[in-house]
């Protein structure tokens, strides 16, 4: 039976950095008040006047350059994103031209939110295992700071920007992306929106001048939900797949709030060295952050370990995947 297995993995920060102290100086906020509630210390953020396709690019062309792949034999692009360089054309097909793989490869994108990356790897798995595709990238490209008020105290330190992909590739080896669990609740819209410029509300004078071009949050109300979730979704993949607190290498969840990562970890159960953190220095990258995350620690991971990941977002929309380590 085939399976789809992670061939490769890359990511793009931007150089500009956003510090607290930095931030400090634009909205009503300091470094203890942020650190205490969300664990953020600074984020980088895109100062190019450009979308999210430019860093999806540099992340594709390093995955391509570091694995050695023919940019010809790319079937397929899945661009998870919720910061897209237009209402349309899709944000994957940019990045598809950008890179040089349009010539067979199909690209498309997904509104998923923050859990985008891991539907967008469920997705690619599917086409694998089908016979469909054979090289499949998955890549998050997330320009967060486009729709951030940096005038909104509660919201602002939350965010930075980033890009980060991965390469999957059939295989008959008891290895790879093995499970996944998602779940959809419209009933959380209320709670966490951009509230204008699609179809329900046009943008307008009105719309710009009443902030709704923003992302607009109520924490509390996120936190209970994205805690419940993560955790109830987690549960459920590691009980359907034999896993243990002990018989798992390591948990990824989305990088959203330090606290949020925090409690989940510990209502599992789970040993705080096996919990995969970086929020502190890159702040939410919304779809990117697990992949950027595991870009970033994959030096500690081996092949053969076993991973839960873990996300939520807007929607709401959440769910938990596992996958056995490949590279």
């Amino acid at each position: 039976m085939l399976n789809a297995k992670i061939t490769g993995i890359a990511s793009y920060l931007p150089d500009d950095v956003l510090d607290n102290e930095m931030l400090s100086q634009m909205v009503d906020t300091n470094d203890e008040w942020i650190t205490t509630r969300v664990g953020v210390k600074e984020r980088r953020i895109l100062k190019k006047p450009v979308g999210s396709s430019w860093m999806g690019i540099q992340a594709v062309n390093k995955l391509l350059e570091e694995t050695g792949t023919d940019r010809n034999d790319i079937d397929l692009l899945i661009c998870p994103t919720s910061n897209p360089d237009y209402r349309f054309p899709s944000t994957a097909s940019v990045i598809a031209h950008g890179v040089g793989i349009e010539k067979k490869c199909y690209a498309y994108d997904i509104q998923a939110a923050c859990a985008g990356f891991l539907v967008g790897l469920y997705e690619a798995t599917a086409y694998i295992r089908a016979g469909i595709y054979k090289k499949v990238i998955v890549v998050s490209a997330e320009k967060m700071s486009s729709m951030v008020d940096y005038n909104d105290r509660a919201t602002c330190p939350l965010f930075g920007d980033a890009a980060a992909c991965m390469l999957l590739e059939p295989t008959e080896e008891n290895i790879g992306i093995m499970d996944g669990i998602f779940h959809v609740d419209g009933s959380g819209l209320e709670h966490l929106v951009y509230k204008a410029g699609g179809s329900a509300l046009r943008t307008s004078h009105e719309t710009v001048d009443a902030n709704f071009h923003c992302v607009y949050q109520e924490g509390r109300a996120v936190y209970r939900h994205a805690v419940i979730d993560m955790l109830t979704s987690s549960r459920d993949i590691m009980k359907r797949n034999n896993l243990t607190n002990e018989n798992i290498q390591w948990f990824v969840p989305h990088q959203a709030n330090l606290r949020i990562i925090e409690a989940v970890g510990a209502r599992l159960g789970i040993d705080e060295k096996k919990v995969m953190v970086n929020i502190e220095h890159r702040g939410n990258t919304s779809a990117a952050s697990i992949p950027l995350c595991l870009d970033e620690n994959k030096h500690r991971i081996k092949k053969g370990d076993k991973l839960v990941l873990t996300a939520f977002g807007a929607g709401f929309t959440w769910g938990a995947l596992y996958l056995i380590w490949s590279l």
